[in-house]
């Protein structure tokens, strides 16, 4: 059964069951803190505005966001699919990003994508679905299932701030890679999701200890 961090309290738990199964867990709690949790809206919305931050500063995919949202109304994957192309590129956004946007518009106009359903899924088959779509990686897959859909067991094993929290955390040699994420989050379904919080949390803490303003994951 698939959990679904949609509030708060589900999260705590969700954690707090993580480090009762795993006691390795039970210091990256007590450095980090209880995580919060973060969301953004789901559905075209919300996938539109990761693909708009995909490769650019923080700021500037901000700015680039605030441009395109603001422009159409409603903001849904029917007006993507009708604008024009000249336009979004005046708003700031790439050539490719227009071609995702307009691509993953199409399909879902034509009902052959359905977004939603995907935080009922396996996380795997979810992220398999995502990542078949026409500019969109691995990295933007995940997090999209993890803030967007409230995925559970989401893994974004290519987080660089998630893998470098790992290495700290469990005393490794190295920097896992995205090969080696897997076998070290296996044990922690259904509930990898919940982890990914708390291993964001922990590279907050441990970056604010060494004195460095450590910003959200890109």
């Amino acid at each position: 059964m698939t959990v679904h961090l949609t509030d708060q309290s589900v999260l705590d738990a969700a954690v707090r069951q993580l480090v009762k199964a795993d006691p390795r867990l039970k210091p990256i709690l007590a450095m980090a803190g209880m995580p919060a949790l973060r969301q953004r809206a789901p559905g075209f919305e919300g996938l539109a505005q990761i693909v708009c931050g995909q490769q650019v500063s923080v700021a500037a995919a901000a700015a680039i966001w605030g441009r395109v949202h603001a422009a159409y109304v409603p903001f849904d994957h029917h007006a993507i699919r009708k604008a024009r192309t000249d336009r979004l590129g005046r708003l700031g956004l790439s050539a490719a990003k227009i071609r995702t946007l307009k691509a993953i518009a199409k399909q879902m106009v034509e009902e052959r994508l359905n977004l939603d359903v995907l935080a009922e899924e396996d996380a795997d088959a979810a992220h398999n679905t995502l990542v078949a779509l026409h500019g969109i990686g691995p990295w933007t897959a995940d997090v999209y299932l993890l803030f967007c859909l409230g995925h559970g067991d989401a893994w974004p094993a290519g987080d660089v701030a998630i893998q470098e929290a790992i290495k700290v955390g469990l005393g490794l040699d190295a920097r896992p890679t995205v090969k080696h994420m897997a076998p070290i989050a296996e044990s922690w379904r259904p509930l990898r999701g919940a982890a990914a919080h708390l291993w964001w949390a922990y590279y907050h803490a441990i970056k604010k200890r060494e004195g460095v303003i450590a910003g959200a994951p890109a």
